[in-house]
């Protein structure tokens, strides 16, 4: 007798656990992705365009260089920018590509480090001399195996400046290409996106994508730039805007002509030493942020699981509470990836958003590893 009572007491509480997870997935699809989801950004009585200079930081990038490089030389801004690349001791022929292209475009600025920075592994350094380099107060920051969506990149992201803003979050997307690998590394980007633009928008800025970012040289001075996280390899965007943003300082740009467009991961492999190596600076964000991101994650990761052990307790309630968060879930997605571009997406949000279960059993040892010495 006993022992059906222990199991009916283990039984409810198994419902019971899936209602908590259940309203904890409500509350932040309620909470912070509708700000995304149905943001529309304040129309503009005046329009001012600023000098912009953009920022890319490479090491033996001579082939992402070539390919990549003219989408953002070629950008329609009529306003004063240029475009400053510092090459970082790279042994390849980025110099002779990028002295090529400096015969052409006035705008691009070379910057070559011959030198390793002691004690500064990953490429704050190179970012940072980048930015002091910098003749104007906008700066705006991509990598070399970027390129911008539309000619109109550097405009759009420089729209997102108002009285008061000093940092600008963007989009950094991937390639569309057949497969379903290609899919599930979209998603996780886009899932990605989905919890910093809405953290951003709730005023908890907690992090921003080195493709697509901008703040003004005055904040990142005011903040030593990097020095209070120099012994980190990665987190020269993540770290800095977990330190810098608040909630008056920051906004984002999600303008489809804003976005920049990366090549994916090739492999599985290559996929989980990027992500290993971006995962290993979580541990130094805010506490709040932490708790937030944990809180979310460790709620998505026990939904499937606690849903089929309910299956069993009480099918009919089990699939009402799971079809209340679908449902919610179905029409914020819908919007997000309408926002962001990822409309083919859509279509699977049920079969990838299953799939996070996977993806957090995956990636949860980076959480504990030390971070890498170097960001290639």
């Amino acid at each position: 007798m006993k022992i059906i009572e222990y199991l009916f007491l283990w039984q409810n509480l198994g419902l019971t656990l899936f209602c908590i997870i259940t309203i904890v997935q409500v509350f932040y699809y309620l909470f912070f992705f509708t700000r995304l989801a149905f943001y529309k950004a304040k129309p503009k009585n005046i329009f001012q365009t600023h000098p912009v200079s953009v920022i890319i930081s490479s090491r033996d990038e001579a082939g992402n260089l070539a390919r990549n490089l003219p989408g953002i030389l070629v950008q329609k801004y009529t306003t004063t920018h240029e475009v400053i690349v510092v090459n970082d001791n790279s042994l390849d022929e980025s110099k002779y590509i990028l002295e090529e292209y400096q015969k052409i475009f006035r705008q691009l600025q070379l910057v070559e480090l011959k030198q390793e920075a002691k004690f500064i592994p990953g490429k704050k350094f190179p970012l940072s001399v980048g930015i002091k380099t910098a003749k104007h107060e906008i700066v705006l920051l991509t990598d070399a195996d970027c390129v911008p969506a539309s000619e109109f990149w550097i405009e759009k992201m420089q729209e997102g400046f108002n009285e008061g803003t000093e940092i600008v979050l963007g989009y950094g997307a991937f390639h569309k290409k057949n497969g379903l690998f290609n899919k599930l590394v979209r998603w996780e980007t886009f899932h990605t996106a989905l919890q910093y633009l809405s953290y951003a928008r709730a005023g908890l800025a907690y992090m921003g994508v080195g493709r697509n970012l901008s703040y003004k040289k005055t904040v990142f001075f005011r903040h030593k730039g990097f020095s209070s996280h120099n012994h980190v390899a990665g987190g020269d965007d993540d770290l800095f805007i977990n330190k810098a943003a608040t909630k008056e300082n920051t906004a984002i740009m999600i303008h489809k002509d804003a976005f920049t467009l990366s090549e994916p991961p090739k492999t599985w492999e290559q996929w989980i030493k990027q992500k290993n190596r971006h995962y290993t600076t979580g541990k130094y964000y805010r506490g709040l942020h932490k708790f937030l991101l944990g809180l979310y994650a460790f709620s998505h990761f026990l939904f499937y699981p606690f849903f089929v052990v309910a299956l069993f307790v009480n099918w009919k309630v089990a699939l009402i509470i799971f079809g209340v968060r679908f449902v919610l879930q179905g029409i914020i997605l819908f919007h997000t990836t309408n926002k962001l571009d990822e409309k083919d997406l859509f279509p699977w949000y049920w079969a990838l958003d299953a799939w996070m279960f996977f993806y957090y059993l995956l990636f949860s040892t980076a959480l504990f590893k030390k971070p890498g010495k170097t960001w290639k």
